[in-house]
């Protein structure tokens, strides 16, 4: 092999580390499923897209599956779903969640909401400016903003938005916002 070709191959390499670099760091990145908290909508071992670029520009919505920096260890990551907006009011009681007084029947949940291990309501508590309040979906057993540990999420902390799962195969699919939590702010 000639020297030329060998140097094409490397500028080759480092093009293509550096570009992986900049689509990972600032647009999109794998993301693997670990653990129960957001069954039934997502499963462990399941890998999603989540990508980077829209909460740079605008604000989540309600609904939003996010991977976030957990607040207790920021190289840790999880996943839920964003409930609660800045400015909301969030209440759980008799197995269901309230938004701003609003009592939501989720179909997309695994078994009714209760507020913490110690006890079986919880809230009412405002949402801060500039923070999120996160639940899994399977709400018996999902580290969230129901406890002190996460509390409500910084916007600082959500690395991004997932979009769809990839992996496996014969389970891809876009994530979509449940319509009870579409229909909220419609109210």
């Amino acid at each position: 092999m000639a020297k030329s070709q060998i140097r094409e191959y490397v500028e080759a390499l480092l093009v293509s580390v550096v570009l992986a670099g900049v689509i990972i760091v600032f647009i999109a990145q794998s993301f693997l499923v670990e653990g129960s908290s957001m069954e039934p909508s997502f499963h462990d071992g399941q890998r999603l897209m989540v990508e980077k670029v829209t909460y740079r520009f605008t604000e989540p919505k309600r609904g939003d599956v996010v991977v976030f920096r957990y607040p207790g260890d920021t190289r840790r990551k999880f996943i839920k779903r964003v409930i609660g907006l800045p400015g909301d009011e969030i209440t759980i009681k008799n197995g269901y969640l309230h938004i701003n007084g609003q009592r939501m029947d989720e179909e997309y949940i695994n078994g009714p909401t209760y507020g913490t291990y110690s006890a079986p309501t919880f809230g009412p508590v405002l949402v801060p400016e500039g923070h999120y309040f996160v639940l899994g979906d399977n709400r018996r057993n999902s580290d969230d903003s129901r406890y002190p540990d996460v509390g409500f999420v910084p916007k600082k902390n959500l690395v991004g938005r997932g979009l769809f799962v990839y992996w496996p195969l014969n389970q891809i699919r876009w994530i979509s916002i449940p319509t009870v939590l579409e229909r909220v702010d419609a109210r």
